[in-house]
């Protein structure tokens, strides 16, 4: 994976080679998806970050499983992802906010995320108030309602696409128990 991540981040037609497709399950079961971004990759899984107020948290909160998808077209790549999500630690979540942009930390405190929105202008609104708050400069602290997630996997498909239609396909599958990866070859 990492290996691809980084081609992926050399390739100049590429915009954000982080980004990913994450997909959901809610209570009523409505699978949902939308775009986040990778920010960190360990042994231990892939972390992103996003207001746990929001429609994707919910959805986590009540079914952890999940699927990510890296959809890299410009290389004719693609790696799925299905695993389990889970809430990264408090010290984890502010040691992340800390790195972001001051302007991003206000979007955070001023942002209801999923939440309706009567207009901009109230958006516009919240964002200043924050900003008054927390002066550019000064430490913004990272809201309770705003931290990471870790999805751990237990499969991961890599494709390649290939001429003639004959893509190759590798996944490796594990269950939540096993250390060892099985890798299987799939038909395109």
């Amino acid at each position: 994976f990492s290996d691809w991540l980084k081609q992926a981040h050399e390739n100049a037609f590429i915009v954000e080679a982080n980004a990913m497709v994450l997909s959901t399950l809610d209570d009523g079961d409505q699978i949902s998806t939308r775009t986040v971004l990778l920010k960190d990759i360990s042994e231990g899984g892939f972390t992103f970050f996003t207001n746990y107020s929001s429609r994707k948290a919910r959805a986590m909160d009540l079914n952890s499983q999940v699927t990510l998808l890296f959809p890299w077209y410009a290389m004719e790549r693609q790696i799925s992802i299905s695993g389990f999500a889970e809430k990264v630690s408090e010290s984890e979540s502010d040691d992340y906010f800390a790195t972001r942009p001051w302007s991003s930390q206000i979007g955070a405190w001023a942002s209801a995320q999923s939440a309706p929105l009567s207009s901009r202008e109230e958006l516009e609104q919240r964002y200043a108030g924050a900003a008054e708050k927390w002066p550019e400069g000064s430490v913004v602290p990272r809201p309770p309602h705003w931290g990471g997630y870790r999805v751990t996997p237990i499969s991961i498909e890599f494709w390649q696409g290939r001429y003639s239609r004959l893509h190759d396909r590798l996944r490796y599958e594990r269950d939540n128990s096993a250390s060892e990866w099985e890798i299987t070859r799939y038909y395109p």
